[in-house]
């Protein structure tokens, strides 16, 4: 299996015309963040995990010529506004795109891109085919995705693990239950904002906090925020499995 952080970056992380942060004006490319997103690749399958708005020029960047199935972990817009860029893997293809999502995503997606689902379709719009999941295993291509559900604010969103390999971006709280689901991964990315105190993101601290608690060999954390710092000066302070993650990150297992 290989996973390709496509990016690690939050709304608040990319970089502001203006601003004259240490991390915007960081000549460090780990520092460049894109809106967070990730590509699986495994048994021959090729996966995306959430198309934001900056989905288009993270599939050029990485190559990515396939595309198996695109999944979102929850409905908010620097996840999802991307998905109207899957029409370039229609055209190459030569078929609709299996797009899963559980059902408020679904119907949010609905709202967003209603030109998509006209009776009436103008000619090459995306083509997609939509399938609900909830919070159960389900596969695709033979591949087993299992739901993790967090707490996003009041906001439940889905993290996945695939084998050994576990993802979870904007949640707060996780339950002892889901967190069963994490434990024995041997990668695991997790959500980390900022060091200050965040309503519905996983701060510096509560992410390693949480990570004690999990059997995991090697953790990377993404949606990070500029105001998390340098990505050198934070991945000199953190426990020797912990990384923060960036754009174009490869991970083997």
């Amino acid at each position: 299996m290989k996973i390709t952080v496509l990016g690690s970056g939050t709304s608040q992380g990319v970089p502001v015309i203006g601003c004259h942060c240490e991390v915007c004006r960081s000549l460090d490319f780990r520092d460049k963040r894109l809106r967070v997103s990730i590509h699986i690749e495994v048994d021959g399958n090729s996966f995306i995990i959430d198309s934001g708005p900056d989905f288009r020029q993270q599939v050029l960047r990485e190559r990515i010529n396939a595309l198996d199935a695109l999944i979102f972990t929850h409905e908010h817009k620097d996840h999802t506004a991307g998905m109207d860029d899957i029409r370039s893997f229609n055209f190459l293809q030569k078929r609709d795109m299996p797009v899963y999502g559980r059902k408020e995503v679904l119907n949010q997606l609905k709202r967003e891109f209603a030109y998509i689902f006209d009776e009436n379709k103008y000619p090459g719009v995306p083509q997609v085919q939509l399938h609900e999941i909830e919070n159960t295993p389900f596969v695709i291509n033979n591949i087993e995705f299992l739901p993790i559900e967090v707490i996003h604010y009041m906001l439940p969103v889905f993290g996945f693990r695939i084998k050994d390999f576990t993802y979870i971006t904007d949640a707060k709280t996780i339950s002892s239950k889901e967190k069963e689901k994490i434990k024995g991964s041997k990668v695991l990315i997790l959500d980390a904002l900022q060091k200050e105190d965040h309503l519905s993101h996983l701060t510096l601290s509560e992410a390693l906090a949480l990570i004690e608690e999990l059997d995991v060999e090697t953790v990377y954390l993404t949606h990070i925020s500029h105001r998390m710092g340098l990505h050198n000066e934070v991945n000199n302070e953190l426990p020797e499995n912990v990384m923060l993650a960036y754009d174009g990150l490869q991970i083997e297992l």
